[in-house]
């Protein structure tokens, strides 16, 4: 559906995208992750045809980006696209006209998407009186309105309590089990985890890994990790490394990475003597393949 080749942007000195290569498949959904600046936001631009890169291709769908795959694409920004003082069918009226539905087409649309984003039975009310979470459905409903075969969702539970994002998340499942190819950026690992076929790591303009969470997993050689407190962390990395152990250092704690599962009786054995102040086991998760692979670049 998308295929980005060896994409290049520099703004005067600055490298933005350094030969950035990426391809994503019909109906699947995946997760572009990043710090600030890693270069998202310029892929995002030159995808929607905003900008122009230095060297390199972008396909949608067989298609080089121009303005006739402009239809082809629909895009939720992390800014919702509203206007407030508009009702939410207007509002999904004045995008459908943009992109040139006509006009039997277009109230059919609009009436669909609403439905699809569970905002029927708001369709005459003005966006102000809208909750958050309701805001930012209706803005992805604004992204599908002219029924695109890739959306790109940017963001699209930054702000939201917990329940407006579990909402959120289910429309996004929704999007997959009719086809829709989505690229989703997201600071939240937990969101990707739980949403993304297959997921980039992006820093300096360049992927650094890229697949399955499963496959990602395997970056990090371990059955599970050991978080630990201490005060006594140089004792306790010496002794991490006596049981050859690798460990990283996480804000204020230790993390060890254990090859096997072992019972947590034998982790606090093999600590016999150091003072342990708390001391937690976890799976490997995006969390700590996303640190290993940024940190280490």
């Amino acid at each position: 559906m998308l295929t980005i080749t060896n994409l290049n942007k520099s703004y005067k000195t600055k490298k933005v995208l350094q030969n950035l290569t990426l391809k994503i498949h019909p109906g699947e959904i995946y997760g572009l992750l990043g710090a600030n600046g890693s270069g998202k936001t310029t892929t995002i631009n030159i995808i929607c045809n905003l900008l122009q890169a230095d060297s390199g291709d972008v396909k949608i769908n067989h298609q080089p980006v121009s303005h006739a795959t402009k239809k082809l694409i629909g895009i939720a920004p992390q800014e919702n696209l509203l206007y407030k003082t508009l009702t939410c069918a207007e509002n999904l009226q004045f995008f459908a006209d943009i992109y040139g539905l006509d006009k039997a087409t277009s109230q059919k649309q609009v009436k669909e998407t609403l439905r699809a984003v569970n905002l029927l039975d708001r369709a005459k009310s003005p966006v102000e009186t809208l909750s958050g979470g309701m805001q930012r459905r209706l803005n992805i409903a604004v992204a599908l309105v002219h029924q695109p075969q890739l959306v790109i969702l940017d963001e699209p539970t930054t702000g939201l309590d917990i329940e407006a994002r579990y909402e959120i998340w289910e429309l996004i499942r929704q999007l997959k089990t009719q086809g829709i190819t989505v690229l989703l950026t997201t600071h939240l690992l937990d969101e990707a985890e739980r949403l993304c076929d297959r997921i980039g790591i992006l820093k300096n303009g360049r992927i650094l890994a890229e697949g399955s969470l499963a496959e990602l997993r395997y970056l990090i050689p371990a059955q599970e990790i050991v978080m630990l407190q201490t005060p006594e962390e140089e004792a306790a990395i010496a002794r991490a490394q006596s049981y050859n152990l690798t460990y990283r250092r996480y804000a204020h704690q230790l993390a060890l990475w254990l090859p096997e599962t072992l019972e947590l009786s034998e982790i606090i054995a093999r600590f016999d003597g150091i003072s342990i102040d708390g001391i937690a086991r976890q799976p490997v998760s995006l969390e700590h393949i996303y640190l290993e692979v940024t940190q280490k670049d």
